[in-house]
């Protein structure tokens, strides 16, 4: 009867750790759950802040360059026979104006999704990011052809602010990237050696750890003030091409 009531006693207490683990990990589930529909918000608010800027933007850059040009052409047209000279300094001036809506046009473009990103991967597009940054940049990227192209998005964007934070914030005189499948994820690394002390809660940063929890990936920023700064982003490979 001892040996029994002993035997009892032990599932008793398993049972009652087993309970204490299930309340646990319901805990942490629940907490999850909470921290991606805060996440998706955010990522909606994002959205719509996003496309009210872009707005903005076209209307009051490219279109309103566009709207004046119209006018300038038709001005020049009227000018062409009776005052050909000023007809011609009016066209160069137009011509200039389509250049600048022309830039204006595609640097809004870049910023919604880089064409080079659609046509040519993650590899070719970090590389264009490298280039156009004012410090040296090493690359090393071990990709095996191309991504979904939700993570191609998500690894982008990812390593353009990170580039953006070197050069506005961090006084760095170089900076890594590192790219590489491993175990069905795509990891995601870069490194300056500048000041440190990024600041995640930052709305770059954040919004950026929200795009990747969205995927199920995870973004983690180390820096120090002697240490510069390490962004890394872990991004499970499952998500949807497109």
């Amino acid at each position: 009867f001892a040996f029994l009531l002993g035997l009892l006693r032990t599932r008793l207490s398993e049972a009652d750790v087993m309970a204490e683990e299930n309340v646990r990990l319901d805990a942490q589930l629940q907490a999850r759950l909470d921290e991606l529909r805060e996440s998706r918000a955010r990522i909606v608010q994002a959205g719509d802040a996003a496309r009210r800027k872009l707005e903005r933007d076209l209307h009051d850059g490219a279109q309103q360059r566009l709207v004046g040009l119209a006018l300038d052409l038709r001005l020049a047209r009227e000018k062409l026979e009776d005052d050909p000279n000023a007809a011609a300094a009016m066209l160069d001036y137009a011509s200039a104006e389509l250049a600048r809506a022309t830039e204006e046009l595609r640097e809004l473009a870049r910023g919604i999704h880089p064409a080079v990103l659609s046509d040519r991967g993650l590899g070719a597009a970090v590389e264009v990011l490298a280039q156009r940054t004012p410090v040296p940049v090493r690359i090393e990227a071990s990709l095996d052809g191309r991504l979904p192209g939700t993570v191609e998005a998500a690894a982008y964007f990812v390593i353009a602010e990170a580039l953006t934070n070197v050069v506005k914030h961090s006084g760095a005189g170089r900076a890594e990237v590192g790219i590489r499948r491993d175990d069905g994820h795509l990891l995601v690394e870069v490194r300056d050696d500048g000041a440190g002390g990024a600041d995640r809660s930052g709305s770059g940063l954040r919004g950026l750890a929200d795009r990747v929890a969205a995927l199920d990936g995870r973004l983690e920023v180390e820096g120090s003030p002697r240490g510069g700064t390490v962004v890394r982003a872990d991004i499970p490979l499952t998500g949807g091409r497109g």
